[in-house]
């Protein structure tokens, strides 16, 4: 007999480098011992712990706090919700998320951008201290979720072109460019220009349905 045992997705922002870091976490490996997520850079990490009573406990980094805050949800939450969302009291900005994998990256997608915003309300510029004055280049944050968005929309048939919608080989490209992706269809040569020069473009296309080309 095969056993399927509860299964979820778990992710945190990166408290020192904020890349998103994800992990699947099972019942029998949380009930076994401590699952701990460690971001690449090794400055942070998450931990998960299943305590006698039955509930999770996990503590998760913070951004903007110096300390990590602490959640505690029962058995049924943490395997059962398709997304579960964890903020910070005092900013609620999202620190880590648990449930299907796909909503979890959209979630830390969405919060990065979030995170983005109150940073440069707060007159912080990510690289402008890279600059020295010269242009400023694609942010690579900025990137990963435009891409990410471009992808899943793929995935999902809702990318449009001027070829036959009942044509089922179209294909794709996603050319990345100094303040933008353009994506193309390899048929019919239609396109789009998606900007990633600034959050505010970024978080506007992270709510696109669907992307038209022309």
């Amino acid at each position: 007999m095969i056993l399927n045992p509860k299964q979820t997705t778990v992710g945190y922002r990166c408290a020192r480098c904020g890349s998103g870091v994800l992990s699947a976490v099972n019942l029998f490996a949380l009930s076994a011992d401590m699952v701990k997520l460690k971001c690449t850079c090794k400055e942070s990490e998450m931990s998960v712990v299943m305590s006698g009573d039955g509930k999770v406990r996990i503590t998760v980094p913070c951004m903007l706090c110096p300390q990590p805050h602490q959640f505690t949800l029962n058995e049924s939450l943490f395997f059962g919700k398709d997304l579960f969302v964890m903020q910070c009291p005092y900013t609620d900005i999202t620190l880590a998320c648990v449930g299907e994998t796909d909503l979890v990256k959209g979630e830390l997608a969405r919060s990065e951008l979030e995170l983005m915003d109150l940073l440069e309300s707060m007159g912080y510029q990510p690289g402008a201290e890279e600059t020295d004055g010269e242009d400023t280049l694609t942010d690579p944050q900025v990137l990963d979720i435009v891409m990410f968005v471009i992808n899943d929309l793929d995935a999902e048939g809702k990318i449009y072109c001027k070829c036959d919608p009942a044509d089922n080989g179209r294909q794709y490209d996603a050319e990345v460019r100094r303040d933008g992706v353009c994506v193309s269809c390899r048929k019919c040569a239609a396109s789009r220009f998606i900007p990633t020069d600034s959050s505010l473009a970024a978080h506007s296309f992270l709510n696109t349905d669907a992307l038209h080309l022309e």
